[in-house]
């Protein structure tokens, strides 16, 4: 496996809202609530200066993390799901995490390949440093998970300074967001049926490289 690209941020179950996105394809990265006791205090949704309203006083579970994002000094993720975890942990230094989030449409003027009402979108990569780690490390960057009362994560992975947080979200989706355009349909190898952007996206290295090429191009194809 050469890439991978899982699914992120806030969503309709928690919160109960998406991230949004703006014109020219700028976005919002909201990060979940945390839902476990920690050991220490940990960011809130104020502390991230989000362009949105949120509860400024809830404590967020953040992660990823990303090293350009408020409250951040590294990249790094964590997951304690086997149908993340298992495809995350065949990943090797090297090689590349993408991560990918549903936006909601946001203002009047946004690209024409951002879908009227929600989609899916990729919002950063990674670079893995080192390996996956599937047990809990005596050093590593801060991490949500390592700040849990109880250390719950099958997996963690660190990206080098090669990673990012982008700048500008990339679609997945077509027309409408639950239609899954082609990174998804002839890049990965994903069918692009039923709840496709709720799965781990893998891609072989032919598929790895016109990735690449997508995520590099300035404009898409219009969705309307």
């Amino acid at each position: 496996m050469d890439a991978l690209a899982i699914n992120v941020a806030a969503n309709t179950n928690q919160p109960g809202f998406r991230g949004p996105i703006h014109e020219g394809g700028r976005f919002e990265y909201v990060p979940i609530p945390e839902s476990e006791p920690t050991r220490e205090a940990v960011p809130t949704y104020g502390e991230l200066e989000l362009d949105i309203d949120t509860p400024d006083d809830t404590p967020v579970h953040l992660d990823p993390t990303f090293a350009e994002y408020p409250t951040c000094d590294a990249y790094t993720y964590g997951d304690p799901h086997g149908v993340k975890a298992r495809p995350i942990s065949e990943l090797r230094a090297g090689d590349r995490l993408y991560f990918y989030a549903t936006l909601t449409s946001h203002g009047d003027g946004p690209e024409p390949w951002v879908t009227p009402n929600w989609g899916a979108y990729l919002i950063g990569e990674f670079t893995l440093a080192r390996d996956p780690l599937t047990e809990e490390p005596t050093s590593f960057p801060w991490n949500a998970h390592l700040a849990r009362e109880e250390f719950d994560a099958a997996v963690l992975v660190e990206g080098t300074d090669e990673s990012r947080l982008y700048d500008t979200a990339v679609p997945l989706s077509g027309e409408r967001g639950i239609d899954a355009n082609r990174v998804v349909t002839d890049y990965s190898e994903d069918s692009g049926k039923g709840p496709w952007w709720r799965r781990p996206l893998r891609f072989d290295a032919e598929g790895a490289r016109d990735l690449c090429e997508w995520i590099a191009r300035a404009t898409y194809p219009p969705v309307r």
